[in-house]
């Protein structure tokens, strides 16, 4: 454990040195990386890391942010999308292997940020379609049959 933080230290130390800065900012982040999977480690081996600590966490936007750009986030992306999709009357139809979310509009208009939210907690997703639940006609009718 210690011989890895002295190896990230050292890689550190020797990049500002040599003036690199892109590769400093990559080692940094791996470094916040590692740490944040080793807390994670941590947490789950003291029996720490129950479902509304995972839950808590995931929820947060800056730690879920942070595990999303280390691949370290609970939860995958189409639960993700449900999240951002909960009460808004937009529901997920599928989400493609090339990343394209297909949604359905049950009812009103989706909200006009629904695109941003959902790349904000799927960075995974490369497109937003969206698909209008009809009424099939037949169901107009149903009541006036009836009387």
């Amino acid at each position: 454990m210690d011989d890895d933080l002295r190896a990230f230290d050292a890689r550190i130390d020797a990049l500002v040195r040599d003036d690199h800065d892109e590769e400093v900012v990559r080692v940094v982040t791996d470094l916040y990386g590692t740490g944040l999977e080793r807390l994670f480690t941590v947490l789950h081996e003291a029996g720490a890391l129950t479902d509304p600590v995972v839950t808590a966490v995931a929820g947060d936007e800056l730690i879920s942010a942070l595990l999303l750009v280390h691949g370290l986030h609970p939860y995958g992306p189409e639960a993700r999308v449900a999240a951002v999709l909960a009460g808004t009357g937009v529901s997920l139809v599928s989400l493609t292997a090339e990343g394209v979310c297909r949604l359905r509009v049950e009812h009103g208009h989706p909200p006009a940020d629904l695109p941003d939210s959902i790349r904000a907690a799927a960075p995974e997703v490369t497109g937003v379609e969206f698909e209008q639940a009809f009424i099939p006609i037949s169901s107009l009718f149903i009541r006036t049959a009836a009387s």
